[in-house]
C-alpha cells in the first residue's frame, strides 16, 4: 500500500466492519483455512468478507489458506500501539454518578415498555470507547460518541456527553436498578485504573437482520429483495434510511431493533 487517499479509504472500509475486524485478529496467531475462519465468523458471507480484505491488501489468499499480508500485519501491530497509548489515559478517570432520572416516556418499539433518561457525571468522554469491553453485548460509535449496551431487551445508550437513554424499560423502580447497576460496572473499572481487555463480542447473524426487514421485496431500496438489502446492510454498503417502508407506523418496532443490530455489525 502506497498510503494514498484512495488506498486509505479501502482499508477504513474493510474494518469498518465487525467480521473482517475478526478474522484479521484471528490470523493475528498464524495462517488459517477457509474453513477454520467460517467456523468462527459464519461461512454465508465469508467469500465477501475475503475479497475486501484481499482487495485491501491486508490478506492473501491462496488455495484455501488464508494469512496476514506485510502490509496486514504492520496495520494489526499500528493498531495494537495505538490501543495501548490509549489505555494509559484511563487512570485519569474519575467515578462517576448518574443524577436522578429526568424524562420518562412511552418506548416507540413497545408502547408498554418505557423509554428513561438520565444524566452522568462527570461525562466519560475520551474513556466511553475502553469501556466497551465490559459489556457482552455492547458496541462503540465513534461517529455519535456513544456506547450501546443491550441486556436482554434493555436497551442503553451512553454519550460522551454524559447523557444516558434506557429504552424497552418496565417501570421507573427497574430503570434506577440498570442505572446502579451500569454505575457499580463503570466505577470498578475506574477504580482498578486500566482499560478492560478487549474481548470478541456476539456476532449479528444475516437471518437476524434480515427477519426484522418488511419482507415484502418491494425494490424501492434498489435491491432486488429484502435479502439482498440484508446483505448490503452486513457488508456496510447500505443504510437502513434507504427502505421506506421502515417509516411507516406498522415498521416502528422494526426499525428500531435493526438500528440497535447494525450498530453491533
Amino acid at each position: 500500500m502506497s498510503g494514498n487517499p484512495n488506498e486509505t479509504k479501502l482499508v477504513n472500509f474493510a474494518m469498518a466492519n465487525g467480521t473482517r475486524r475478526k478474522i484479521i485478529n484471528f490470523l493475528a496467531n498464524g495462517s488459517k483455512s477457509t474453513g477454520e475462519i467460517g467456523e468462527i465468523v459464519g461461512k454465508a458471507t465469508l467469500d465477501f468478507h475475503l475479497r475486501i480484505l484481499q482487495q485491501a491488501d491486508l490478506i492473501k489468499l491462496e488455495e484455501g489458506i488464508v494469512k496476514l499480508s506485510e502490509y496486514g500485519k504492520n496495520f494489526l501491530k499500528n493498531k495494537t500501539e495505538k490501543s495501548e497509548e490509549k489505555t494509559a489515559d484511563f487512570s485519569q478517570a474519575k467515578p462517576i454518578d448518574i443524577a436522578r432520572i429526568r424524562q420518562v416516556l412511552p418506548c416507540i418499539a413497545d408502547s408498554s415498555r418505557l423509554r428513561v433518561s438520565a444524566n452522568m457525571t462527570p461525562p466519560l468522554g475520551g474513556i466511553l470507547k475502553l469501556l466497551d469491553p465490559l459489556f457482552p453485548r455492547s458496541n462503540y460509535s465513534d461517529r455519535k460518541d456513544s456506547l450501546i449496551i443491550q441486556k436482554g431487551e434493555i436497551i442503553t445508550t451512553i454519550y460522551g456527553s454524559g447523557k444516558v437513554i434506557i429504552r424497552m424499560i418496565k417501570n421507573e423502580d427497574e430503570a434506577k436498578e440498570e442505572l446502579e447497576r451500569l454505575k457499580s460496572i463503570i466505577n470498578e473499572a475506574i477504580a482498578k485504573g486500566e482499560a478492560p481487555a478487549p474481548r470478541e463480542k456476539v456476532k449479528v447473524d444475516l437471518m437476524e437482520i434480515y427477519k426484522h426487514l418488511p419482507q415484502t421485496n418491494c425494490g424501492k431500496c434498489g435491491e432486488q429483495g429484502c435479502y439482498s438489502f440484508a446483505i448490503k446492510l452486513m457488508a456496510r454498503q447500505a443504510s437502513l434510511e434507504k427502505c421506506t417502508l421502515l417509516k411507516e407506523p406498522e415498521y416502528t418496532g422494526n426499525q428500531e431493533h435493526l438500528q440497535i443490530l447494525v450498530n453491533y455489525i
